[in-house]
Parts: structure tokens; C-alpha cells; sequence
């Protein structure tokens, strides 16, 4: 390594050693500690010209003892620390789990893979776990059964473990009161506790939780579950007959609880990706008696008509009336084959967007109420981009009261230097959109659900992804997340989870 001296403003620095075998920025690095000159502020004078950070040292001729001349302003002088660097393994634990951006995995303690991924999911939302941090110790018997109580407790505890720790956790007790309360969890064969699937898992555990949080004295928001999760469907039904449509006499309105899985997507040959997928679906199922052919959010149910006096088709049509801060969407990749009497599984592949839009599969009223953020967004959104907002009159009706309240709330915020932002202003005041962006993935690898291998690829609040393979924690890239799509033997998607993209009202 050749070693020169370079000279800036009035001082010489000598004996300043370069390694040729690394980039002339790693040299500009060096002089920066010795100058307080920014490597993008250095102009250092070589052979052709000025030194470029990805120029080739070998090129440039640069000579033991050589005297290069830099110049360049050297940024404000900082006092230096008090205090020496902290390494991390001198970190207490909670400041370094905040260094490493990511909690703590899960041991796997038997055929758990299905619980742990469950749980890494749910454990990536923060509203669930702060209403699980108001939840007291001590409940009345009246209120909630004793095991829902122990299970959700245990759900809290192992929250707030993986919140502190980097290490691995063994989720022991969770894994003790989920099999208390839902004993299909500790089946064994030959002796060994079998592989369980992981949308049952998310299931019970959700409703669990949804039960428990319910209780007036279990938290200051009683419904917490059902508006991170909760859907609300109101459907019409029509008489089908061969040339046209008669409107049924009645509206049937009903709340679908997602409970973490609900928009259950059955995979059919013509099916490639999820909004195609939420409107054509089909499966045919047999529910007490009713051979049923699901499509999307519409169906086809044959039933007795009292009118005509014989079995007609209908058509069910169900609409989204009230969205969720959490949208989760499960692939219904397993069906029960009957040849080898055994769950068996769908490979084919299903792409899903990393940003959906549900604003199409929603109930007209709802639509309406989506309007107003929606055009919040585009306005935010626009901003970033430095294009103009809409116009003030712009798809407004002379009756919209509240678009112009919007209008004016928008223009407040627009013209403070101290506007709130998004995620500071208060939950009461933020409003939906209709638009969601992917934060969990849970996949399944393997040909059969009493088998195989479940994992959480979960996104960090720094936007980072992160493969939760049991105990090991793996970065990801998010090019990585969009390949689970399956198609083959490798993961894919089983279980994707949405948040709510809002604004503040």
C-alpha cells in the first residue's frame, strides 16, 4: 500500500497510507476523519484529473511519497463523545433489540411451526398489542370463561417477551393454554404432537382474543378486535331465470367477523391473481344441504322458491359495508382429497399485490364514505410528487357538505409548517381509504397441511422485511415477499395481512 501526503488549505497530512485493493472512496473516507471534508465535498487533484470515488488505482499511477493537493470545506467541528463506542454485545437487551429492528423468533417446540408464524404475524400489530397490554390480571367469572382468560394473558406475556428480547423465546406457556383451550392443538401421532394449520390456529386465537377484549373492563375499547379485523357484508338476493333477474323482496344485512382470515379465497384453475380472485372464484360446497357456488362476493344458491313453488337459483350479491384497519386474505389452498383420504394441496400459483384496493367489492354507502379520504390521499400523495391538489370544485356536488369540510381541513394542514401527521393524529380522527399495503405474509411449504413447514415474513415499522423462520430471524428484501406466489414446492402464501392506508380527518 503506497503511502503519500495531501495537502489542504494551509495543512500536511503525511504518511497517509492508501489500500489499493478498496474503492478511492474507502481513501476519502480516510481523509474526511482527518480533515472534516464530506467525501462528496473532496476534489483531490491526480493524474487526468480529479479523483473519482469508482476510479481504478492501478489506472492513476499513484507513487510511494507522492504529494496530492485537496481542497474542500470541512463541515463544523463536533465535540467529540464522552463516552467511547458501545458494542453490541454490551447493549442492554431492550436497546438492542432496538438496534437490530426486529423482536426476537420463536423456539420451535415440536411441529409449532404453524403456532409461531401465527403469532409473529399478529404479533406485528401494534393496536392489538396495546390492547393487550391494557388488559388487566384479575377478571370477573362472569365476564369471560377461564381459559380464554389464561390463553389471552399468555398472548400478552409472549408479546411483550419478543418485544424485549433478541434471543429466542420459547413460547412454553402460550403453547400450554392454546392446547387447554383448544385441545385439537395437542393431538399426537405415535407418541409426537402433529403439525396443526396455522389459519386454525389464527382462527381460534383471534376469536379468542376478540371474546376477551370485549369485556367492558378488559379495555378501553371493548370492540378493539373487531375494528382491527371486523367486516361488515350486506348482500341482496335476486331470482335467477334464464333471461333475466327478478329483485327478491329483501335485503339481508349480516357482520362477517374476519377474525384474521375471513375473505377466504378458493383457488380455481382460471385464477392468477387476488383482485381477479375476489371477483371469480368459484368452489362448490355443500352447506346443510345447499350445493352452494361461491364466486367472489357474489353466489348462486338453489333453493326452494315459495313463489313459483318449485327449487329456483338465486343470486346472492354481498358488498362491503365497513372496513377493518387490518384486511386479511387467506388462500384456501387445501382440500379434502378423497382418493387418498387426506387433506391435499393447491400448488398453483396466485399473485398478490404488496398495495390493494378493495374500493370495487364495497357497498355504494360505503363507497360514499370513501370518497372524501380518498381524495385526501391523492391530494397528500400528489403533494410528494409536487403536483397540484384537486381543485376545490372539482368532483364535488353542490350538496356535498363534506367534501368542502374536507377541503377546508386539507388547506389547514397544507398551510401549517406543524401539520399533523398521518400516524400522530388521533385514531378517532384518522379515516380509511379503502386502500390497503401488505405488512404480513404467512406461507406453507410442502404438498399436504398435516405436514410441511409454516413461516411469517413480517414488514418492520422501518419498512424492513423480515422471514421469521422459527427461532432465526432473516432480512428479506421486498422483491423476496412477491415471489411467494406459489407455484411449486417452495413457500407461498397462505394467509396475507393488509393494513389500512388512512388520513387524518
Amino acid at each position: 500500500m503506497p503511502t503519500v501526503s495531501v495537502k489542504w488549505q494551509k495543512e500536511l497530512y503525511p504518511n497517509v497510507e492508501i489500500d489499493t485493493s478498496q474503492s478511492p472512496y474507502v481513501f476519502k473516507c480516510q481523509l474526511y476523519d482527518l480533515t472534516g471534508v464530506p467525501p462528496e465535498r473532496q476534489k483531490i487533484m491526480v493524474k487526468g484529473g480529479l479523483l473519482k470515488d469508482d476510479a481504478d488505482w492501478s489506472k492513476l499511477g499513484v507513487k510511494e511519497g507522492q504529494k496530492l493537493m485537496m481542497m474542500g470545506t470541512a463541515d463544523e467541528i463536533v465535540k467529540a463523545p464522552e463516552k467511547g463506542p458501545i458494542f453490541a454485545e454490551d447493549m442492554p437487551e431492550e436497546e438492542l433489540v432496538i438496534h437490530v429492528g426486529h423482536s426476537a423468533g420463536l423456539f420451535n417446540l415440536g411441529n409449532t411451526c404453524y403456532m409461531n408464524s401465527t403469532v409473529q404475524c399478529l404479533h406485528s400489530v401494534p393496536e392489538l398489542k396495546s390492547a393487550l397490554i391494557k388488559y388487566p390480571r384479575p377478571v370477573r367469572s362472569n365476564e369471560v370463561d377461564q381459559t380464554s382468560h389464561l390463553l389471552t394473558v399468555a398472548t400478552r406475556d409472549l408479546f411483550n417477551d419478543l418485544d424485549k428480547n433478541v434471543k429466542p423465546v420459547a413460547p412454553m406457556r402460550f403453547l400450554t393454554e392454546l392446547r387447554k383451550k383448544y385441545p385439537q392443538f395437542a393431538q399426537l401421532h405415535n407418541g409426537v404432537y402433529m403439525q396443526q394449520d396455522a389459519e386454525e390456529c389464527w382462527t381460534q386465537l383471534i376469536y379468542t382474543l376478540s371474546q376477551s377484549l370485549k369485556s367492558p373492563s378488559s379495555s378501553e375499547d371493548p370492540d378493539a378486535v373487531k375494528r382491527l379485523f371486523g367486516i361488515d357484508l350486506v348482500s341482496r338476493y335476486f331470482l335467477h331465470s334464464a333471461c333475466c333477474f327478478l329483485s327478491f323482496s329483501h335485503v339481508v344485512s349480516f357482520v362477517l367477523f374476519l377474525l384474521g382470515n375471513l375473505i377466504r379465497n378458493h383457488i380455481h384453475n382460471s385464477i392468477s391473481s387476488v383482485e381477479f380472485q375476489l371477483r371469480f372464484y368459484i368452489m362448490e360446497t355443500q352447506i346443510n344441504g345447499v350445493v352452494e357456488l361461491v364466486c367472489g362476493l357474489k353466489s348462486e344458491l338453489e333453493k326452494a322458491s315459495p313463489s313459483l313453488g318449485r327449487s329456483s337459483l338465486y343470486l346472492k350479491d354481498s358488498r362491503i359495508n365497513d372496513l377493518p384497519r387490518y384486511l386479511t386474505i387467506q388462500f384456501v389452498r387445501f382440500f379434502w382429497k378423497r382418493e387418498s383420504n387426506q387433506k391435499a394441496k393447491i400448488l398453483r400459483k396466485v399473485d398478490y399485490p404488496l398495495e390493494l384496493d378493495v374500493y370495487d367489492f364495497c357497498s355504494d354507502d360505503l363507497r360514499k364514505r370513501l370518497e372524501v379520504p380518498r381524495r385526501i390521499l391523492r391530494d397528500e400523495e400528489g403533494k410528494k410528487l409536487g403536483l397540484k391538489t384537486s381543485d376545490k370544485n372539482s368532483g364535488s356536488t353542490d350538496n356535498d357538505v363534506k367534501m368542502a369540510e374536507a377541503e377546508a381541513s386539507s388547506n389547514r394542514s397544507g398551510n401549517s409548517s406543524k401539520s399533523e401527521s398521518v400516524e400522530d393524529a388521533p385514531e378517532k380522527e384518522k379515516a380509511l381509504t379503502g386502500i390497503y399495503d401488505l405488512v404480513a405474509v404467512l406461507t406453507h411449504k410442502g404438498r399436504s397441511a398435516d405436514s410441511g413447514h409454516y413461516v411469517a415474513w413480517v414488514k418492520q415499522e422501518n419498512g424492513k422485511w423480515i422471514q421469521f423462520d422459527d427461532d432465526n430471524p432473516i432480512p428479506q428484501r421486498e422483491d423476496d415477499i412477491t415471489r411467494l406466489s406459489g407455484g411449486g414446492d417452495w413457500h407461498m402464501a397462505y394467509i396475507c395481512m393488509y393494513k389500512a392506508r388512512v388520513v387524518p380527518m
